[in-house]
């Protein structure tokens, strides 16, 4: 059995690694995968793109614990959500739902609410330790989910906060930052079938608008296809469109970070790409 451990915890305290000790108390023999643990702070909207980046890599029968949780101790329930592939673990706040659905939807769903599968909590703010951690070492020893609560109606389930593109009249599609890796590549909402819909291929220039002004793109295979200091447009390694520098932070050289507003017309599209590239 394998556990995928993600968190907003960090490796500074020692929350992660408590949270890991208690699994194993349960399951001495259970595999962990820590995912990450460097989602930013109370970001549940980072965490479900994380998530739903990284479950559809996980093997069959792997019990997923994901903690994001700025309403720790406040009456928001803690879920276990049965899918085709196992079991997501986690608070119902938005953070698991994309995964839900990446992974086929869910099969079953209860609410973590029978204590005598919880740690004895000397206080209400950890429930990864308490609640989570628990739940994933039982499920690992082979305790059914439907005995770690009460059954939960899955259309029930909070909703993700992951955003959709806007396709506009006039061809643009107005979509935003999903993701900066640590390279500085930026990871937009945008379907590449959405931009050839608007008539571009790749080769293509695409006006790309930001806050900050209007820059022009090359759609381009990879990152070392772009020239010193031009910025491209390529499909990522989880098919989506992702604005890039070779060898260079993109986000840094744009002023742009997750959830940041980006529009792209592509060439011949509303906006003449005459009016320049910004630099």
């Amino acid at each position: 059995m394998l556990i995928a451990f993600a968190s907003d915890y960090g490796l500074t305290d020692e929350f992660v690694g408590v949270c890991k000790a208690v699994m194993l108390g349960l399951a001495p023999d259970v595999r962990i995968l820590d995912v990450s643990h460097e989602i930013p702070a109370h970001d549940v909207r980072a965490g479900a793109l994380l998530l739903v980046r990284a479950v559809q890599y996980l093997p069959d029968d792997c019990v997923v614990v994901a903690v994001v949780d700025p309403g720790v101790g406040t009456p928001r329930r803690l879920v276990g959500v049965e899918v085709a592939g196992g079991v997501l673990l986690g608070p119902d706040n938005g953070l698991l739902a994309p995964a839900v659905a990446m992974a086929g939807g869910a099969r079953s769903v209860v609410s973590l609410d029978n204590a005598d599968y919880h740690l004895p909590a000397p206080g209400p703010t950890f429930a990864g330790r308490d609640v989570l951690a628990p739940a994933a070492g039982h499920l690992a020893t082979g305790v059914p989910l439907a005995e770690l609560g009460s059954p939960v109606d899955p259309s029930g389930l909070v909703p993700g906060l992951v955003s959709l593109p806007e396709v506009r009249d006039d061809g643009a599609i107005v979509g935003e930052v999903w993701w900066v890796d640590r390279f500085g590549n930026c990871q937009l909402n945008i379907d590449p079938d959405e931009l050839r819909s608007g008539g571009a291929q790749p080769g293509a220039r695409v006006e790309v608008q930001l806050s900050g002004g209007i820059r022009a793109a090359r759609w381009v295979h990879t990152y070392a296809d772009a020239k010193p200091s031009e910025l491209v447009l390529l499909v990522d390694s989880y098919g989506l469109l992702a604005l890039a520098l070779d060898r260079e932070p993109a986000a840094t050289s744009l002023g742009l970070h997750a959830g940041s507003s980006v529009t792209l017309v592509p060439e011949g599209g509303a906006v003449d790409l005459a009016i320049g590239n910004g630099r």
